[in-house]
């Protein structure tokens, strides 16, 4: 067994800690403190799918202010959400799409009740009931 010397070790762990510290991008500061062209390159995907899709406008707005009226735990339980939709195939995005639609006009305890029934589900079944409780009219993708 090769020993390295006590120099050769602190340079290496020196660039390993150099190489870290230069790919963990700093922290960017509040919007306040953004400059012009940080906040328009934020906004700019924004902008273009408002004047892009005018039939959108109102969906891009209610979902906006929606958006401000939810807590921050709210906010983080929608963005995963959103995640794991995104990460669905096309047929868990059809059971998901009739999933939501049933579930928007039940009560409370029928919402539950519901929940408790889908665990219980094979995948089959799951497949059976989504295509069984298609919504009538296409809904908008919650990815967007």
């Amino acid at each position: 067994m090769k020993i390295i010397p006590t120099r050769v070790l602190l340079a290496l762990l020196f660039v390993v800690a150099t190489a870290q510290a230069q790919s963990t991008p700093a922290p960017l500061p509040e919007w306040d403190k953004l400059s012009t062209q940080q906040r328009e390159a934020v906004v700019a995907p924004v902008r273009e799918r408002w004047n892009n899709e005018p039939e959108q406008r109102h969906r891009m707005l209610n979902h906006a202010q929606r958006w401000q009226s939810m807590t921050p735990e709210q906010r983080s339980q929608a963005r995963k959400g959103m995640r794991r939709f995104e990460g669905m195939d096309p047929q868990q995005r059809q059971q998901a799409r009739a999933l939501f639609e049933s579930m928007r006009n039940l009560s409370p305890e029928q919402r539950r009740k519901l929940r408790e029934e889908w665990k219980q589900m094979t995948p089959e079944q799951r497949r059976d009931w989504g295509q069984n409780h298609m919504p009538k009219e296409p809904t908008t993708s919650p990815s967007r």
